[in-house]
This record gives C-alpha cells, structure tokens and sequence, in this order.
C-alpha cells in the first residue's frame, strides 16, 4: 500500500503561477506596510490557491513482482570437449535447485547454441533474445555457465539494458593445452590445372608449449592424401596446392596431435577452392552442308564458356570433279595440327554428319579413339551419313562406337521418346514436354537404324530404335545422336522442342559436367539444413550416414524426388567439415567460415567475462580446479548493493519491481471539507477587519 499527494489542478497552470505570484506580492507589501489583518489575508489567498490546485491523497494498491534471473547454459561445440559438457549439466541442475529455493525469483534457462554463421558462442545475444519480454527493472541477475570463450560480450555494463549482476562459472581446468592451425591466406577461386598458395600457421597454446616445434603437416584434397611436409610452430608456412576439377576442391590441412591436448578438431583447417575452367574449347566438324549445321554453331557459340574451333566441308561427296583436296576451301583443313599435335587440347570433338572422303587419314582417327580413350570425348551426330559406306563406323573409331548401323535408313515422322533409362539419366530428365504421351514437342522424320554394342540407351526413335546412345570409354565417353533433325526443335517447327536443354546438357557430360554424374553424392547447404542428393540409374537407394566435426553420426532416409533423383535433409549447428557416405561414394562439405571462431581459440578462461562481471558486481570463477571436484557457490537473495559475490558464494538482486493493481484518490479541497476551511478563513478575515 503507498500513499502519496497528488494536483490536478481546475485551471491552467499559467493562471495558477500568476495568481500565486500576485499573492506573495500583495503578502510582501501589505506585511511590509504592517496592515492589519495582512497574515490573514495571505492564508485566505493560500487557501484559495491550494484549492484551484485540487490536491488529493491517492493509495495505489501494488502487488510485488518476483525478480527474473537468466541461467545461460553455453552448448557450443568446445563446450563439447574433454569432461566440460558433464560438468556443464551438473552445475545448471544444482544451480537450478539452489536458485528456485529463493523466494521471490522466477528463472529463465537459456541455451546458447553455435548459429552456424561462424560467429562463434553468442552467448549475449541468446540473453537478450530471452529477456526480451522482461522489464530491465525486473532482471535479478544472469549466471552464465560457459568454457568462457564468448564472442560476443558487449563493450560496457550500460549495453547490457539492465542494472543486475553478470555472473561467469567457468568449465575447464588451467592447465590445458591446446594445437591449432590458422589460416592467414586462402583463394576462393582458382582455374582447373593451375597451382594455388595457401598460408597458415601451426600455434600451440596452454602450460608447457611454445613455438618452434617441429610438426608433420598432411594435406588432403577431397578426403585424398597428396603431400605432407615438416613445419614449425608459430612460423608462417605457405603451402601450393593444385586445383584438379571444376566445382569445390575441399583441401585439408591437418598437423599432428599435441600431448595431452584438449582436442584434435582444430589441428585441422579445411579451404574449399572453386575449380573454375578456362573456356572449354570444341572442335565442331560438319562433313555435309544440311539444314542443322547451324544448330550446332548458335548453341555452342551462345555459350560464353566455350571456344568453338569449328571447320565445315563445303561439298557433298557425290559432287567430285577432280578438285585437288587443298583447293577445297580457301583456308586449308589443317588436320596435323588439330588432329595430331593439338588434339588433346581439346575438351570435345563433334563430328556432325561426317563423311569419310580423304580429307582424315586413317592415322588421325586412331588419334582420335586414343584421345577418347584417354579422357576426352567425342559426339557424333549422324544422318544418312552414318549408315552408307562413308561412315565413321568403317574406320579405327568403330571399336570406341556404341551403335552400329545396319544400313537402314528409317524415313518416316515420329516423336523422339524417353527409353525407360532416359527418365532417370541427368541428361534427359525432366526435359520439358517428356511427362505427356506422345511427347509436347515436333516430330522428326529420318532416323538412322543400329544395333547396340555398348552404352545405354536414353531416347528411342520410330519402333523404338536407338535414338540417344551414351558410352563411357576408357577414362573419355562418347555419345551418339542418331538422327540429323533436331534442327526442326530449333526452327520451331509444330512448336519445336527442348534442343538447348538436351544438347546443352549432352555436350556438358561428355565433358564430365560433375552435376551430370549418372551415379553421384551430392551435398549442399541451404540454409541451416544440409541437402543431400543422390542420382543414380538403379531403382533404390541405401541410406546416407552424415558425421558432423564432432563425430557425431545421423542417418538419413533418402525420398526419390524424381525418377533417378533421391534427396534427404539434416539440420546442421556445428561449424566445419561435415563428412558424408551411402557406403559405396563419399562426399564432403563445410560449413561455416574456413577459419571459425568457435576453434580459434578453446583454452577455458575467466579472463574474456571478467570485465563484464566486474563491471555489474558478479565474479567470473572456475567450477574445478585441476584434480579437484565440482565447488559451486552458494547462492543468495540481496538488495542493492555495489557487490554480488564473495568468497564461495554469489548474489542475485532482489528488486522493487511491482504491479498497480489500483488507485483510490481521495480530494482535499473538493466538498464541505475545502469549503469550510474557505468559509472559515474569509470569516477570521471579516472578524478581524471589523475590530
């Protein structure tokens, strides 16, 4: 219950400081000229004032508020390390027990988690998002239980938005040590083939090290060994390393394990490097002149990642007048050079109805079989060509073909179709029109009959004949397009049909396009939920085992998504490299910053919260000592003080804060009782002037 006296007053406030001034005035004078009756005169003028004024008693009826205080639980990843996370969960329980036993406290537990963003331990803002609701006026106290590796503590007590003591209980021993790598300079990006630099360096941290230690250094590209190397402790290292493929290189670099160190996390610094090709270079060779030759020059010249060589031979051969074959074109066909010498710089070679004529010895298509054979890639697409006795299929290329023509030539309108492998091959799935029957694209009207030797079979022509055939060869891959009339899609013809996606995604497999793998592991990171993907051509899929940087381990059941395409999800908290396998491929990801706070330094400390403590009146103190048991401080209610600890124990603040229920006002100069204190006055006054 509070009393207090209150004004509202009837008239202006400008009018009653006047009227009060007027009065002092005619007090001051009229005592100064000694009038008689003048005290009573300014007593009625004071009534009359203090009546305007309207004063009141008011009573507010107020219930007391219990005083809220924060538990922080830190559940980072280094809170994870050596007995913390026991000694973490004994010392909140207790603390929990020991806090609820006071009256007049409502707790709050809080758990600061790692975001995932590579902020390391945000411990603060997990605070505030958890006091959020909570007048500052309430807030008894915080009590963080923590390794003390917080990154995120604000500059000064006012930052804080409350008046209470900050209290740290720190995990962890003193006499920890610690090996870490840091990463000094890493590229984010690097062309296939070339040789990139990495620099870092090997600390060792805690009782009993130092720099100058020799360490053996092992660097891995793709979970794969590729050099080791000796270097020293607290020295710069630069490290080369050599982008292999196009995509994410995931290179590791990892130091051997200290003596009685705390963990082996963080001697191991991961660098993710994006393989960026230089422009893929296609050699296109048109042997006839057709109505599709254009096709092929608009869609690899519309690609600005492609350098396209290409060469038409400008007469049929049935058109032979003796010509010498170095007359044929004003630019000489120089076939050594292309076909001999440079013939491995080359990422694909087309042959677009090609017919043999002399202008190829026989030389350089042995050349060109053991180019494939030894990872490039050829494309063949054939029309009439292919199936009369010019075809590519008489020369050293046959054994490297995986369709052999019959001789037939099939001239007649029909819809190219998915073959039941092409619906769930990456290059053919999902093409746009496949999902109705017949087909949402033009007919083609000539075809070329074969017989499959080797390969699989992605599109089917008229009576179900081979259309789209693809073969791997070695360490290169062929494909096979049996029909010359996919220039009608292109044309536009009866609507036209997906010729861009098809021959876009044909030419990037056979470049060995990773996203285009037939039977591949894929895994991405989509905002706190890592994606993994399984393509395959088989018709089930085993489950995906994801180990976190921890080594914790989650099974994930994979869900087809479409025909050939499998995806399952996990959500990630830790920060670093994150390993996956079905049992039979193997991927790797990282999340996070390459070099995250989280581990860049794990030593437990009181140092990083002692100037917040201190600031607010708590303590930062460890819960162990080396060797010892658990020692929890007491707990205690107190009042405004300018100190919340001492010796084995800490204070919590117990505050003021209350609810208004109610007011009762009760008025003074309103009614009988201002009107008889009025008349009363004005009476004395006349009493005394009539004497």
């Amino acid at each position: 219950m509070v009393w207090s006296l209150s004004f509202d007053p009837l008239i202006p406030l400008w009018a009653l400081s006047a009227g009060l001034v007027v009065a002092l005035l005619l007090s001051v004078i009229t005592g100064f000229l000694g009038i008689r009756g003048w005290m009573l005169r300014s007593l009625t003028m004071a009534l009359l004032l203090f009546a305007l004024a309207n004063p009141a008693i008011e009573r507010e009826d107020r219930e007391p508020l219990s005083s809220v205080v924060a538990l922080v639980v830190d559940k980072s990843q280094s809170q994870r390390l050596a007995d913390r996370q026991e000694t973490t969960e004994q010392a909140a329980k207790e603390l929990q027990n020991r806090i609820e036993e006071l009256d007049g406290f409502d707790l709050r537990i809080l758990e600061a988690r790692n975001s995932g963003t590579g902020n390391g331990t945000e411990v603060f803002r997990t605070l505030s998002n958890g006091l959020a609701d909570v007048p500052p006026e309430r807030v008894g106290g915080v009590v963080i239980i923590s390794d003390g590796q917080i990154h995120d503590i604000p500059d000064n007590a006012k930052a804080l938005g409350f008046d209470a003591p900050v209290h740290g209980l720190i995990t962890g021993t003193s006499d920890e040590r610690d090996r870490r790598i840091v990463l000094e300079k890493a590229p984010r990006f690097g062309l296939v083939d070339s040789e990139q630099t990495v620099s870092l360096t090997v600390i060792d941290q805690g009782q009993g090290t130092g720099p100058g230690d020799n360490v053996r250094l092992i660097v891995k590209r793709d979970g794969n060994v590729i050099s080791e190397r000796i270097v020293r402790t607290g020295e710069k290292v630069e490290v080369p390393v050599a982008i292999a493929h196009g995509g994410d290189n995931i290179f590791e670099f990892e130091a051997n394990p200290l003596a009685d160190e705390l963990t082996t996390l963080n001697n191991r610094a991961v660098v993710t490097i994006d393989g960026i090709r230089e422009n893929l270079r296609v050699l296109l060779v048109s042997g006839s002149p057709h109505a599709g030759e254009r096709t092929w020059r608009n869609l690899l010249k519309s690609d600005a990642s492609v350098d396209l060589v290409h060469f038409t031979i400008l007469r049929p051969p049935e058109k032979q007048d003796g010509t010498p074959i170095n007359q044929l074109s004003l630019i000489a066909f120089p076939t050594r050079e292309l076909f001999s010498v440079k013939i491995d710089e080359f990422d694909l070679i087309i042959f677009d109805r090609y017919v043999r004529r002399g202008v190829l010895p026989m030389l350089y298509f042995d050349n060109i079989a053991r180019y494939v054979r030894d990872g490039g890639a050829v494309l063949l697409a054939g029309g009439p060509d292919y199936a009369e006795g010019g075809s590519l299929y008489r020369t050293p290329l046959a054994p490297i073909l995986p369709a052999r023509p019959t001789g037939t030539i099939l001239e007649q309108p029909f819809h190219a179709t998915l073959a039941n492998l092409g619906e769930r091959h990456p290059v053919t799935r999902g093409l746009p029109g496949a999902e109705q029957d017949p087909p949402a694209w033009s007919r083609w009207f000539r075809a070329v009959d074969t017989e499959i030797d080797a390969g699989h079979t992605l599109m089917s022509g008229p009576s179900d004949t081979p259309l789209l055939v693809l073969n791997r060869e070695g360490e290169g891959r062929v494909a096979m397009l049996l029909s010359d009339h996919v220039w009608l899609w292109a044309r536009g013809f009866e609507g036209g049909g997906p010729h861009v996606p098809l021959l876009r995604r044909l030419a990037h497999w056979l470049m060995q396009e990773p996203d285009l793998e037939e039977e591949a592991l894929n895994v991405s990171l989509r905002g706190p939920e890592l994606v993994v993907e399984r393509q395959t051509l088989g018709e089930s899929v085993n489950e995906v085992t994801v180990s976190s940087p921890t080594g914790d381990s989650t099974t994930i059941a994979m869900t087809e998504q479409d025909p050939g395409l499998w995806r399952g999800g996990v959500p990630v908290e830790e920060t670093g490299l994150y390993s996956i396998t079905d049992g039979e491929r193997n991927a790797l990801i990282h999340v996070g910053p390459q070099n995250p706070r989280e581990y860049t330094d794990v030593l437990s400390t009181t140092d990083v919260l002692n100037p917040i403590s201190e600031a607010t009146g708590g303590t930062a103190r460890r819960l162990r000592d080396v060797g010892g048991d658990l020692e929890l401080p007491r707990v205690v209610s107190m009042h405004n003080s300018a100190g919340y600890a001492g010796n084995g124990w800490i204070g919590l603040k117990a505050t003021e804060a209350s609810v208004l229920n109610g007011v009762d006002r009760y008025p003074l100069m309103i009614g009988l009782l201002g009107l008889a204190l009025l008349l009363g006055a004005l009476s004395l006054t006349w009493y005394r002037e009539g004497r």
